[in-house]
């Protein structure tokens, strides 16, 4: 999958995202009561794959930077893995297992790694020339908003009006990438320039 991604244009890549994310938004439950094994195995796949192709389309950004995101958002899939596996399967690594509460409780957690996720992209996109500055900043907010979910009663205070900016946010680049893209010559040029950059510190090295 990564070597795919690799050697995919940077339009495909950003479309490909904006299909996955797609996905999220149709599979993706609100909670236990909606969750099934179907669902989440989908949504779990569909932000493992978006976070690897954000990792490599906005590298030549800041490598240091998608990194973090990549795993910040893996964080959010491996937290939902092991509620899921706890509450729809016979992993019994929580207490009480197939418990509605502690599959909400690892969801709101996960939400704190994705709210970090959120805030990195938007950051990179407001860097990165290939996409518009207002889609990034519209992501920030989305993490901000669900960067409450750190402290359980703010978040639960705010609900549900910190859904708005993550609907609009993820939404507007989910519709973006779909339709727009990115601009390919201006990725090109990052990546030309962070290759540059590479190579003079390998050669200072």
């Amino acid at each position: 999958m990564i070597e795919r991604i690799r050697e995919a244009s940077p339009s495909r890549k950003a479309r490909t995202a904006g299909i996955l994310y797609l996905l999220i938004f149709i599979a993706a439950p609100s909670g236990a009561a909606t969750a099934t094994a179907t669902k989440m195995l989908a949504t779990l796949t569909c932000d493992t794959a978006v976070a690897l192709i954000f990792y490599d389309l906005f590298k030549p950004v800041s490598a240091g930077l998608s990194l973090l995101a990549l795993v910040s958002r893996l964080i959010l899939v491996a937290v939902m893995a092991v509620s899921s596996l706890n509450y729809l399967g016979n992993l019994g690594f929580l207490q009480p297992a197939h418990s509605a509460a502690a599959f909400n409780a690892g969801y709101q957690l996960a939400l704190v790694p994705f709210g970090v996720h959120c805030v990195l992209i938007g950051y990179l996109i407001i860097r990165s020339t290939f996409l518009p500055r207002i889609l990034g900043a519209l992501v920030v907010f989305a993490g901000l908003g669900w960067l409450t979910f750190v402290w359980p009663p703010l978040a639960n205070y705010l609900y549900p009006y910190i859904l708005a900016p993550g609907i609009l946010g993820e939404g507007s680049l989910t519709l973006w990438l779909l339709v727009m893209g990115v601009n390919a010559q201006r990725w090109q040029a990052r990546a030309d320039v962070a290759g540059q950059r590479r190579t003079y510190r390998a050669a200072r090295s």
